[in-house]
């Protein structure tokens, strides 16, 4: 295979999915017919106010909530700094602490930065090698002056999926409100807002087929948050614009197909990761996989490739027709190792040949796997050219202590 072949498989779907053929011909649908500003009291405005209301429904529907509970944001950022500096700037002045994890897409670590310069002291919860917050450390961390605590349902990078229910419960159980950043988890593993116990919880459209530019926030009856947006009454008054609703009813589609077709997808794209995982795994050495083993997103495999620079991995499996990542894409221009791998314990040497592959619902089994031998490939060349490959090679070969010549810990 070379860069001229047309052959391409995406493996990038944490990063962004392509929008379904029955998500755009409803999102054209809707901008064709449906025009009016739903504000508007003449008969276009109603019928756009209906077809807002309907896709309202069809969200809230898919978890477990009521209608009046799901608001229409641009996507997970504006839904995740909307919920955390909404409640807030709630309670300034009153409860100035904040709980979160160490591994948070930077949508939630950046927010809680921001607000650290406004005072709030804000708590980092470690995880464990495999990437799960241990409820006794957020049973530690409670106090009296805590506001919310924000957890995500799954993250993005290593694909391991927290124990939402048991967390939201400890943080209930002390009057705590609990916010959930579910924009990798929304369409992809049941999300029940009532059984899980969460307050808040975002979700994004282009991470479920849908397009790029708006979302949701579910905000449980009865909790109170600032607003984000000053403007208009849109969103029962509390997020101002008007409504994006050819955007909203895609979202709406998207996310009901996803929920409809859950089972059968999940076992599918399941099966090809586990498969590509042994693959990986027992055909190239000297690779680890990252994340809890089992309890993760059915499309997530992330892989740490010693003695390899991950964004040379990354152009070389672009140039063969693979599309990956080496973790979350909004930081993809960035040098640094990831800070979830560093967070689950990776040295930075190892952190920084990482590779993630998220398998998507028109990925095949045959066009996942094609990739293994390619990659296998691929690290031997790198691996030529690598100084601290050729080290640790002379250091088997020596009578030296392996640590004292190469650093490498796993002779």
């Amino acid at each position: 295979m070379s860069a001229t072949d047309s052959f391409r498989v995406y493996l990038d779907h944490a990063a962004t999915t392509p929008v379904r053929s029955e998500v755009s011909e409803r999102v054209f649908d809707v901008m064709n017919r449906f025009f009016g500003n739903a504000s508007s009291i003449y008969t276009e405005g109603q019928e756009a106010k209906r077809l807002l209301e309907e896709s309202r429904d069809q969200v809230a529907s898919v978890f477990n909530a009521n209608g009046s509970e799901i608001y229409f944001t641009s996507g997970g950022t504006e839904s995740d700094n909307w919920a955390i500096k909404g409640v807030a700037l709630r309670n300034i002045g009153k409860k100035n602490h904040i709980i979160t994890s160490a591994i948070e897409h930077h949508a939630v670590l950046h927010t809680c930065k921001s607000l650290e310069k406004l005072g709030f002291r804000i708590t980092y919860l470690p995880v464990d090698p495999e990437g799960l917050v241990q409820p006794a450390d957020l049973e530690s961390a409670l106090d009296e002056d805590t506001c919310l605590v924000s957890i995500m349902t799954a993250n993005n990078e290593i694909g391991t999926i927290q124990p939402i229910k048991k967390l939201a419960e400890i943080a209930r159980s002390h009057g705590v409100l609990f916010h959930t950043d579910a924009v990798q988890a929304a369409g992809v593993i049941p999300l029940d807002v009532r059984d899980l116990g969460v307050d808040l919880m975002s979700v994004s459209g282009h991470k479920i087929y849908a397009p790029k530019g708006v979302g949701a926030l579910y905000i449980r009856k009865g909790v109170r948050l600032d607003n984000l947006f000053d403007g208009g009454a849109q969103e029962y008054n509390k997020r101002a614009g008007t409504e994006n609703l050819p955007y909203i009813a895609g979202l709406a589609k998207a996310l009901t197909l996803a929920n409809t077709e859950m089972a059968e997808t999940s076992e599918r794209i399941t099966v090809i990761r586990d498969r590509l995982i042994r693959s990986v795994l027992s055909e190239i050495p000297h690779v680890r996989l990252n994340g809890h083993p089992t309890q993760r997103l059915p499309g997530n495999a992330n892989f740490s490739f010693e003695f390899i620079e991950g964004e040379s991995l990354l152009l070389l499996l672009d140039h063969y027709g693979f599309s990956c990542s080496s973790g979350s894409a909004c930081t993809s221009g960035s040098l640094d190792p990831s800070h979830v791998l560093l967070a689950i314990g990776l040295p930075h040497e190892i952190a920084h040949g990482s590779l993630r592959i998220s398998i998507g619902r028109d990925n095949t089994e045959k066009d996942v796997l094609r990739i293994v031998p390619v990659l296998g490939k691929i690290a031997e060349r790198l691996r030529a050219m690598s100084p601290l490959y050729d080290d640790y090679t002379k250091c088997l070969g020596s009578n030296e202590t392996p640590c004292e010549r190469c650093g490498q810990q796993n002779h």
